[in-house]
């Protein structure tokens, strides 16, 4: 009786031990085949450019390529669920950013939950917007601004890449701080809010320092300040809106995630490699280029810097509500 008793414990053992000594051999061979980046936006956005560039260059370092895809809709809610839908291996990533925390306050659709369905794997960039106006409006100063806005409230149209979307959000805690009301105006996507911007059918747009940046330095638009809490390194003359609003702190940031229950030693090997990538002075000046920092951190600590955004621009979606209805 001992003998098929003791076989029956050996194979018990054997069958939990599988799954793990599974996990572990994937997590050494990884990777072995192509693997996907998600991006939840269109093609040619900055959110897409810092996706290819980290595409490119993490490819060289496994050996493999990375394949950006682009599935935008919903405020990055598609691309969010194709990723916590996907196999948990390590071979479909989702590129993560503010947008992801903001959505987290509305959770209108129930296939896709960035907290509970997304791991971190790493932070990659953070950088400003730029509070721009068309120089044609009287106020040319971030104070000159307040005190005219304060003066003539509902008269001055801000514009959006859409309702709920990060530049419409920040123009919203720009409120928030200053007791001003300025009208919302959203538009589909940056490009016509900018063209709406220089056209001075609106006055007032918080863009990504990548989108407006050459518009700024060939002065079609005024830079009024940036929403960092310190300047911008690419444009050191122009304020940060902290210097005159106490408080104001606004950076866009991306990163990447994976889908929940993806092996630890791949999110180690994966953070490691792109840290790397961010370590490069290549990569950084590039990066520079486009007006945004390495941002890089330990999976730990960036799903900890994800749950502060989470929670900051909860206070301001739930203003944003208040004050329209």
């Amino acid at each position: 009786m001992d003998l098929p008793r003791r076989s029956f414990l050996h194979l018990a053992v054997g069958a939990v031990a599988l799954p793990i000594v599974s996990r572990i051999a994937s997590a050494q061979t990884y990777p072995s085949r192509p693997v996907r980046l998600i991006v939840g936006v269109t093609a040619g956005g900055a959110n897409d450019t810092v996706a290819r560039l980290l595409a490119q260059s993490l490819s060289e370092r496994l050996g493999l390529q990375i394949v950006v895809e682009n599935r935008p809709g919903a405020g990055g809610s598609v691309a969010t669920e194709a990723v916590a839908n996907a196999p948990p291996d390590g071979y479909s990533l989702l590129f993560t950013s503010l947008a992801n925390a903001i959505g987290a306050s509305f959770n209108d659709r129930p296939g896709s939950n960035f907290a509970r369905d997304i791991v971190p794997i790493a932070s990659l960039v953070r950088g400003p917007l730029i509070m721009e106006v068309n120089p044609t409006f009287p106020g040319k100063t971030v104070p000159e601004f307040i005190a005219y806005a304060r003066a003539h409230p509902g008269e001055i149209n801000m514009a959006s890449a859409g309702i709920s979307n990060t530049t419409h959000l920040v123009g919203e805690l720009f409120m928030m701080l200053t007791g001003t009301r300025l009208t919302h105006v959203p538009f589909r996507g940056g490009t016509p809010a900018v063209t709406a911007l220089l056209a001075g059918q609106v006055q007032v747009y918080f863009d990504g320092i990548s989108g407006s940046l050459e518009h700024v330095r060939t002065g079609r638009l005024q830079a009024l300040g940036v929403t960092s809490a310190t300047r911008a390194g690419v444009l050191p003359e122009v304020p940060s809106l902290s210097e005159f609003v106490p408080g104001y702190d606004a950076s866009g940031w991306y990163g990447i995630g994976a889908p929940k229950g993806i092996p630890a030693e791949i999110v180690d090997r994966l953070n490691a490699e792109i840290n790397a990538v961010l370590a490069d002075p290549r990569m950084k000046a590039r990066l520079g280029d486009l007006g945004y920092d390495t941002f890089a951190s330990s999976p730990a600590d960036f799903g900890t810097f994800i749950s502060r955004e989470t929670e900051k621009w909860a206070k301001v979606v739930r203003f944003a509500e208040t004050r329209t209805q």
